[in-house]
């Protein structure tokens, strides 16, 4: 079964569901520089090389790991980005609320709106308040394909991450959903989650006021 999840002008996407929680951990490689950007290192290292292995056979270039893009510091998130910091010397990026739960030191501290740019694409970090303080979407648009976004926990099908039934946090969740996703990209934008399927923007449209109302 091929881990490519998309073929676009200027990069490919690949995706594998990690560890006993199916974390979903995603690859994003530069067709004509061979920059990479891991999203995610959730657990099984060898799983995660493997991973990186196939994205090489994407570039015309040789390919290296340049970020491993962290969306938030839950611990199913970040199991094996230790040893992925040690194999292959990448730099770490992570929310700024979120940098003091993340196991490694981070290299790149976001805030929204933060752009960071690679030879061949570029990724905007989106700051999604209430799963945990520092949650980060990377948002990644490619000429020929849709905007991607890559929510982490804090966005699923049905519905937005866990506030754990506490209605402040849900409120700063759903706030921050609808006006830095909802209300910035367009339907066609794919949601990749950090766990289960994906869907798009506007799947997930028509039923916001539903969500409000049931405070989850």
């Amino acid at each position: 079964m091929t881990s490519l999840i998309h073929d676009l002008a200027h990069v490919t996407v690949r995706q594998v569901a990690v560890g006993d929680m199916d974390n979903n951990v995603y690859l994003i490689t530069a067709k004509a520089s061979g920059a990479q950007v891991l999203i995610d290192a959730a657990d099984d290292l060898p799983a995660l090389q493997a991973l990186l292995a196939e994205g090489a056979a994407d570039s015309e270039a040789p390919t290296k790991l340049e970020l491993i893009a962290t969306t938030h510091q839950h611990w199913d998130h970040v199991r094996a980005l230790e040893g992925l910091v040690e194999a292959t010397g990448a730099r770490t990026a992570a929310g700024r609320q979120d940098v003091s739960g993340i196991p490694v030191p981070v290299d790149v501290v976001l805030d929204h709106g933060d752009v960071a740019g690679f030879p061949g694409f570029d990724l905007t970090a989106v700051h999604l308040r209430g799963h945990t303080p520092g949650s980060i979407a990377y948002v990644l648009k490619d000429d020929d394909g849709p905007h991607l976004i890559f929510s982490g926990d804090s966005l699923f099908p049905g519905g937005v991450g866990n506030t754990q039934k506490d209605p402040d946090r849900f409120h700063l969740l759903i706030g921050d959903v609808v006006t830095r996703l909802f209300d910035v990209y367009p339907d066609d934008a794919v949601v990749y989650p950090g766990h289960g399927r994906p869907t798009t923007l506007g799947a997930e449209r028509p039923h916001l006021d539903d969500w409000r109302a049931r405070g989850w």
